[in-house]
């Protein structure tokens, strides 16, 4: 299973929608900062699951702040970062994610991507797909057996 993964959009959607094209990925997941920015995907590619959660610039949100998602045998726990105080340390967010049984973590808000494991949590940041000098996304590969393979990739 391919995943594409984003965060930090900022209304900045081009770039997003071309990585798509070109990946063709199993599934997308949006981490935030402009979760409204994942409606040209639903329209341009309404045959591929979306999984999105809201970030410290989404006002009134209609999806929530973290989502606990299956991709595969893999339980991933999805959050846009900053309610679990990702600009200091991922402690927290582990340990979230621990609770949920996830075997990965994916986060934004920082805007530096970021591919470590922590405690037996794999935790995945992105980076920003639209606001600063390196815009990058990640795509995650999940194997049958429950294997993780994670790539930051510049858009």
């Amino acid at each position: 299973m391919k995943v594409a993964v984003f965060s930090d959009t900022h209304t900045n959607t081009a770039r997003m929608l071309e990585a798509v094209r070109q990946t063709q990925p199993d599934a997308v997941i949006h981490l935030g900062d402009h979760v409204r920015d994942t409606q040209c995907l639903q329209q341009e590619f309404p045959e591929i699951p979306l999984y999105n959660v809201c970030g410290n610039c989404d006002i009134t949100p209609a999806v929530p702040d973290k989502a606990v998602v299956q991709l595969g045998p893999v339980k991933a726990f999805l959050t846009h970062g900053h309610l679990y105080n990702v600009d200091w340390n991922t402690d927290s967010l582990v340990y979230a994610a621990m609770e949920d049984e996830c075997k990965i973590a994916m986060f934004g808000h920082t805007h530096v991507p970021e591919n470590t494991e922590l405690g037996g949590v794999l935790l995945l940041n992105p980076g920003t797909a639209g606001k600063g000098p390196k815009l990058t996304y990640a795509m995650v590969e999940i194997f049958e057996n429950g294997a993780i393979a994670c790539e930051i990739r510049k858009l």
